[in-house]
């Protein structure tokens, strides 16, 4: 296989292509202007946004961001062996990606359990609406970047030739920002208040 090449001159080109980086974009804004309204409510009422804190269990949340920094460094790691025309090594190393999300979305489920059988709902205070609300909207980021990546495993895995450098490049651009963003939240949610 030919080794994928793109014009690095090439202002116009980003990693992934300009309509990826345009989502990207639009969706971080979207998280950070919901964790300034999130920090001005914590303002408005500091007690009860520490207490709500001190019943999340930061050991899941540091293991979880673990698990994405990890599976980050993999896809990371594909996309270079994709570069170097090593679609085997590229291949293993994406599913230790997927891996990686999956174990993420595990454990987040374990922790979602552990909130409910404690009555820690969407309604149970402001606190915990802001919670619900961005861990599940990253949850379905950490979802669809799966779906995404899965897609590639199956163009790497059956016909490779196919798979353009463009393709692995927005599948990993959309996966560094669900780490991005959950490198936002977890200090915030788990670390702050």
């Amino acid at each position: 296989m030919e080794t994928p090449t793109i014009d690095p001159k090439n202002i116009y080109y980003p990693p992934g292509g300009i309509l990826m980086w345009i989502i990207i974009f639009l969706e971080l804004v979207t998280f950070g202007i919901a964790l300034i309204f999130m920090v001005v409510s914590a303002r408005e009422e500091p007690e009860m946004f520490h207490d709500s804190r001190m019943l999340l269990n930061s050991t899941y949340g540091a293991i979880n961001t673990v698990f994405l920094l990890t599976s980050g460094f993999f896809m990371a790691r594909t996309v270079q062996l994709f570069k170097e025309g090593n679609i085997l090594r590229a291949s293993v190393f994406l599913r230790l990606t997927m891996l990686g999300g999956l174990l993420f979305l595990a454990l987040k489920g374990f922790e979602y359990n552990d909130k409910l059988e404690a009555g820690l709902g969407l309604s149970y205070n402001t606190f915990f609406t802001y919670y619900w609300m961005l861990t599940l909207f990253h949850m379905v980021h950490v979802i669809v970047g799966l779906i995404i990546l899965w897609t590639v495993q199956r163009s790497i895995s059956k016909v490779p030739v196919n798979l353009k450098l463009e393709d692995m490049e927005a599948s990993a651009a959309f996966w560094h920002m669900c780490d991005l963003i959950w490198l936002l939240l977890f200090p915030i949610l788990y670390l702050i208040f």
